[in-house]
């Protein structure tokens, strides 16, 4: 295919005209948003008892507490599993930063494990030689909507005596062996960003089945507090505590949008789905991954390049081949992104072990013991982080499987050009855009 790239002043391939904004709204949202406007309060009330119910059914859990953020969410989790101060806990070195920070704000200390270069994510395998001592849980991250092989996870987890917090932030309606993520531990984070299958603009839900769990977690996420806004309150705070709470017209408007969920994610997986059939043997393309055991959702479908095909081994090179290879799939007309461009022990609140100043919560007596978080012991996350192109809401609903086709060409068309990538070149046209828009 010689056909001239859009960046370069081409025709586009997918006709942007047609992809529909996510995520869709209709009278179901309008209608319950209203509805909670024009309650007598829009503080946390009966739409929020109404989300925390009905999730929790959808997605099979007993407790659900709605949140302002999965970020809290993941903060709740540790907390209902008693993570304290100087305690260790493991998680994947590439993920987004909450599903590590998260083990900062209560004092913890995370403990990378390298990814597997296949699935993306925590390699099982190399799970029983990070823990520690001091290890007290897992977080298992299921990126980009793939559920990790939680069989081996729970056994090493049941061995060691370690809880299993599941970061489902974006694997709402994925599966593992037929079960729903959010249910495959001891309790689970999920988000609804903007950006996420189900989205209510900003929030979270903090899920589980153990009532002890759910209460450790209930009094982080309301001001340290026994009991909860709708119940019998003595404002007496009995443990360290935050204001995670949400409010009316957020849960209004997720309520709304959970009642399409199921078509939307039927429709993501037919395209993503539609994808991975379609794009065997583009040239110097590593499609993503997916394991007869897990249902993916297709929260960001993920493009690879080959560089060991190519020739390319500089790892700078290699950044800067992959976003010029990004910005020609843009201006496709295909939402593509660099979803996260670092690993998590390159950032600086990691690598400088320096979260709240003084060194802690790393200068805890006995924390930082054995803790390392030399890059070269996460080969296959840094090799990742340097080669992937996340394609994020051009392939969810209503968007259907002429779209997914307008975007397999799109695919097509860069990567049968990638001789003809020219990352400066492409550079001064992205910077001449900037500054003409000043």
């Amino acid at each position: 295919m010689s056909e001239t790239l859009a960046i370069y002043g081409g025709k586009p391939a997918v006709d942007v005209s047609k992809v529909v904004n996510w995520p869709p709204i209709n009278d179901i949202d309008e209608k319950m948003v209203l509805e909670a406007l024009h309650q007598p309060s829009q503080a946390r009330g009966p739409q929020n008892l109404a989300f925390e119910k009905e999730f929790a059914e959808w997605n099979g859990n007993k407790y659900a507490l709605f949140t302002n953020s999965g970020t809290a969410a993941l903060h709740m989790c540790l907390v209902g599993c008693g993570i304290g101060a100087g305690d260790h806990v493991l998680v994947t070195a590439y993920s987004w930063s909450s599903s590590a920070t998260c083990i900062l704000h209560h004092d913890a200390i995370p403990i990378f494990v390298d990814i597997d270069p296949e699935t993306f994510l925590m390699d099982p395998d190399k799970i029983e030689a990070a823990i520690t001592p001091r290890t007290k849980a897992i977080i298992v991250v299921q990126l980009h909507g793939l559920c990790n092989d939680m069989d081996k996870i729970n056994a090493i987890a049941k061995k060691h005596n370690l809880k299993v917090i599941e970061d489902a932030c974006q694997a709402h309606g994925a599966t593992y062996k037929g079960r729903k993520a959010g249910t495959l531990g001891d309790c689970a984070a999920f988000s609804f960003n903007q950006n996420k299958c189900l989205c209510c603009g900003e929030g979270g839900m903090f899920v589980t089945d153990n009532e002890e769990i759910y209460n450790g977690a209930a009094k982080l996420w309301s001001f340290g507090e026994t009991a909860r806004p709708e119940q019998s309150r003595d404002y007496h705070a009995y443990a360290l505590g935050w204001m995670y709470r949400n409010n009316e017209i957020t849960a209004a408007y997720g309520r709304a949008q959970l009642t399409k969920y199921d078509y939307y994610f039927k429709t993501l997986r037919e395209n993503g789905e539609y994808l991975l059939k379609n794009l065997v043997g583009t040239p110097n393309l590593l499609l993503p991954y997916a394991p007869e055991y897990a249902e993916h959702n297709w929260y960001n479908f993920n493009l690879r390049i080959d560089f060991d095909n190519m020739g390319i081994t500089d790892p700078a090179e290699q950044v800067k081949f992959r976003n010029a290879v990004a910005a020609a799939l843009q201006d496709e007309g295909i939402k593509a992104s660099v979803w996260q461009r670092f690993i998590l022990p390159e950032m600086t609140v990691f690598a400088a072990k320096n979260a709240y100043g003084m060194g802690y919560p790393w200068a805890i007596p006995g924390a930082d013991e054995g803790v390392d978080y030399s890059l070269e012991k996460f080969p296959n996350a840094l090799k990742y982080s340097r080669k992937h192109i996340s394609l994020v809401q051009t392939l969810r609903a209503p968007n259907g499987l002429d779209i997914a086709e307008q975007v397999r060409q799109g695919i097509v068309k860069v990567f049968s050009n990638l001789d003809k990538i020219d990352p400066d070149r492409i550079q001064k046209i992205l910077e001449d855009r900037r500054n003409s828009k000043k």
